[in-house]
């Protein structure tokens, strides 16, 4: 019975649990600096119910059309994920009309295409590179971050370039460090680890000079920079400490908690803009 119901839940239910975070971190980011910005909240909540129900629409859909690895097989299943499916695309529905209604929000339009640009681009990249198309996806995904913004605040500017672009880094970040974790599970002594590790070094560093870049540029203020000094430490630190067996579960619980952390210190900064 247990495994059913865990097979049913598979069958209908996001498994990409980190996506989860790429997805509201920038969602909840970008509505608290358009809200500081003076901007109203009566558009925040049909996005936000748009945004979770086509994500998690994903998932059903692709059971459906037998893309995924776990698909349904009884007729049990399928009336489940078809049920799942229809009621998403109720949901989702009525939700863009009621953001779009009267010719509200059209600058929404264009981040959704691009967002959909770029899970259509992840979908073909998918099969041949893993970690290319999950960089691909998180485009898509932070694009809820100045979707938000824009919801809150009724324009498109600077602030919500920054948003994405910050949000996109930090979730770049967290995917080569969750990678470095898996390919890293086995290594037995620190040079091993650094051996495995050497591209997100570099991926580190790279980091550090685009946000000095960008703020030697003007392009963000200098202090939104200190948002990434937590997992920037952190991936720094990961190399000075010896190796042991990869935990999942503690993985994913630590990397949630440094993508929070990421949020309140961005919006304390971006708040203040």
């Amino acid at each position: 019975m247990r495994s059913t119901a865990l097979r049913q839940k598979s069958l209908i239910i996001p498994r990409e649990h980190g996506a989860w975070g790429i997805l509201l971190v920038p969602l909840v980011t970008g509505a608290a600096v358009g809200l500081a910005a003076g901007g109203s909240s009566s558009s925040l909540a049909p996005l936000t119910v748009a945004v979770l129900t086509l994500f998690w629409l994903r998932t059903p859909v692709e059971s459906w059309m037998g893309t995924t690895p776990i698909r349904p097989r009884r007729p049990a299943e399928i009336q489940l994920v078809r049920k799942a499916v229809l009621g998403l695309t109720a949901i989702s529905t009525l939700a863009l009309i009621w953001l779009f209604f009267a010719g509200r929000n059209s600058v929404l339009l264009w981040i959704g295409a691009a967002a959909g640009a770029a899970f259509l681009l992840q979908a073909l990249v998918r099969p041949s590179a893993r970690t290319a198309a999950q960089m691909i996806g998180a485009a898509g995904l932070t694009a809820t971050g100045p979707a938000a913004f824009c919801a809150a605040t009724g324009a498109w500017g600077k602030a919500a370039w920054t948003l994405w672009g910050l949000n996109l880094l930090f979730a770049i970040n967290q995917i080569h460090f969750v990678q470095l974790q898996i390919r890293a599970a086995h290594v037995k002594t620190r040079n091993e680890k650094l051996a495995a590790g050497g591209g997100f070094l570099a991926g580190q560093v790279a980091l550090i000079g685009l946000l000095g870049a960008a703020g030697a540029a003007s392009l963000i203020p200098w202090y939104t920079a200190l948002a990434f000094i937590p997992i920037l430490m952190r991936g720094f630190v990961s190399f000075a400490t010896a190796p042991r067996p990869l935990a999942v579960h503690r993985l994913g619980k630590t990397e949630l908690a440094y993508a929070c952390l990421f949020g309140v210190l961005l919006v304390a900064a971006m708040a203040r803009w």
